[in-house]
């Protein structure tokens, strides 16, 4: 079987986020990295989700997660507490990673782009988000809004 045509999408803010209106059943993933200063000292939160489900073990869990870098892990559960107040599930925990098994799921661009306003309120960082797309054309991204400057095509 061929593979899909996949494009991502990288640095978009959350405000570009908020304007797009492209077909939500072609979204495969997303993610939202929330960075704090000094960016240096690679103090970040990524909060994704993946269409098909993220890899735990053996198995796939569908649901939002999120993994961290250079965190106190006293934060965590204030972070975990958030997202389940936003998209239930139940969490799991493997490595750098937290789950939100069966948590509700989210594709709209104005749906990512409020998540993303809302990090960096709450985190105190910024967020860059990356959207990654499957079986649409460049063309049907553009007439959405996104932006042909921050395409990064995926190799077949």
């Amino acid at each position: 079987m061929a593979r899909k045509e996949r494009m991502r999408y990288w640095k978009i803010t959350a405000d570009e986020a908020l304007t797009f209106s492209y077909d939500e059943s072609k979204l495969l993933n997303w993610e939202i990295k929330c960075i704090r200063e000094p960016e240096v000292e690679a103090h970040f939160i990524g909060v994704f989700m993946y269409r098909n489900g993220t890899a735990y073990d053996y198995e796939s869990l569908k649901g939002i997660c999120y993994f961290h870098n250079n965190i106190d892990r006293k934060e965590l559960p204030e972070i975990t507490k958030f997202l389940q107040g936003k998209f239930n599930g139940k969490e799991m925990e493997k490595g750098e990673r937290i789950f939100l098994k069966g948590s509700d799921e989210i594709f709209s661009s104005k749906d990512i782009g409020q998540l993303a306003k809302d990090l960096e309120v709450k985190l105190n960082a910024k967020a860059i988000i990356s959207l990654e797309f499957e079986d649409i054309s460049a063309d049907a991204l553009k007439q959405a809004g996104m932006p042909e400057s921050k395409l990064l095509p995926i190799p077949k």
